[in-house]
């Protein structure tokens, strides 16, 4: 998946439907913290880590993430950026998308 942002925007939202790949069903999220861990594609800093927004109930269930960028965020130079998907649960274990976003920033007018 390829998302595009632009420079310094503050409502950028990135929304993800995390699946099982075994099974094709939605991880239910409703007793866990999905994080986007950003950074510049091809280094190993992560620039901003991002927690998902609250969700209902039925989207958590059904697993829905959604990552709302700011500004400080986009506070980047524009080119392509990558973002990995982590979700820890509460009983404490961790699980990591394999795939991950590609994300274009281009520079603001």
């Amino acid at each position: 998946m390829t998302v595009y942002l632009v420079q310094g925007d503050a409502g950028s939202q990135v929304k993800a439907i995390i699946t099982r790949e075994d099974t094709g069903l939605p991880v239910d999220l409703s007793d866990a913290t999905p994080r986007l861990k950003f950074k510049k594609k091809n280094t190993t800093t992560v620039l901003a880590t991002i927690t998902s927004i609250a969700s209902s109930p039925d989207d958590l269930e059904a697993g829905v993430a959604v990552f709302a960028f700011t500004s400080t965020h986009l506070d980047v130079a524009p080119g392509e950026y990558v973002g990995e998907i982590e979700v820890s649960f509460n009983s404490g274990s961790i699980e990591t998308v394999y795939e991950q976003i590609t994300i274009m920033v281009r520079e603001d007018y």
